[in-house]
């Protein structure tokens, strides 16, 4: 069932148009990434979807109506500039944050201990914000963000600050809310967290969308044409081939695209006589390769 559907809007501030015709629609139980370089205007096309700002063009419509301040409550939003008041005490700051969202006092106070024992926060519930770290911080926003148990949540980079132990607490929790039901838009600039979370994408660049669809169907389109090899020796038979494109190479490894026709096999036997080769693989392009691609197919065509 189509939970949201973002149809043609446009944003302009002045005479910058930060948003431009940008369309696409998620699904319930879904995670949706929404992506691009910085300046690309994704969070302004969060704000819209939030209904902090109003689209000047075209129409947002979730849970079936057009997008309003009635929808708040049913919404998480975590914004990339993170909004907690450092000098209250964070159990105070996360009841005050599910009240905001039509939580009753003891509702909120219960899902927050749960929330922060669940996320191994249980002894900071005295402690006022301006004595956590950056990553303790992240915790509570990421609470404050879920308490009221929201039918979609709007992440908006999550994972900052967090360390690669609570980057892997933190999906874990988003990939549950999915399994629950629960609709996920995904914005990040790691595009391996993508690949791992993300069911659909969207990519924009200077406003306009530039490529969507479903990761598993946009890593095939692109065919399999990278090739990692390990291998013990010499690795001066790579500087034999000019269609090669290096996305990675160290002394026994390397990870690159073939173009203009260079046949896979062709490397293979020429590596193969002076080396003893480990791992010879085919592979799609990663999700990385095919970001950096498109927004570099994009820029050479804006400047043309």
């Amino acid at each position: 069932m189509e939970i949201l559907s973002v149809n043609s809007i446009v944003k302009r501030f002045g005479d910058f148009e930060a948003v431009s015709k940008v369309s696409f629609s998620v699904e319930q139980g879904t995670i949706f990434g929404l992506l691009g370089p910085n300046g690309a205007g994704k969070t302004t096309t969060i704000r819209m979807i939030t209904n902090i700002l109003k689209p000047d063009e075209g129409e947002i419509i979730m849970f079936g109506e057009r997008v309003s301040a009635s929808h708040q409550n049913r919404i998480g939003y975590l914004p990339e500039e993170r909004g907690l008041y450092k000098k209250i005490k964070v159990i105070d700051q996360l009841i005050y944050f599910g009240m905001l969202k039509g939580m009753t006092r003891s509702e909120a106070q219960s899902e927050a201990r749960k929330w922060l024992k669940k996320l191994d926060a249980g002894t900071w519930e005295s402690k006022k914000i301006q004595e956590l770290s950056k990553g303790m911080q992240q915790k509570v926003q990421f609470i404050s963000t879920i308490l009221h148990e929201p039918d979609v949540l709007i992440l908006d980079e999550p994972f900052s600050g967090f360390d690669p132990i609570n980057t892997e607490i933190i999906k874990k929790i988003v990939m549950d809310l999915k399994e629950e039901g629960k609709t996920i838009i995904l914005s990040t600039h790691i595009m391996e967290q993508v690949e791992q979370l993300c069911d659909h994408i969207c990519l924009i660049d200077t406003g306009k969308p530039v490529l969507s669809g479903l990761v598993r169907e946009i890593k095939r389109a692109y065919g399999r044409d990278t090739i990692i090899m390990e291998w013990d020796g010499d690795d001066s038979f790579l500087n034999d081939f000019q269609n090669i494109k290096f996305i990675n190479r160290s002394n026994n490894r390397a990870e690159f695209r073939i173009t203009d026709g260079l046949k896979p096999m062709q490397i293979l036997q020429k590596a193969s006589l002076q080396n003893n080769i480990y791992k010879f693989e085919l592979a799609e392009p990663s999700l990385n390769e095919i970001f950096i691609d498109v927004v570099t197919k994009q820029g050479v065509s804006n400047e043309s």
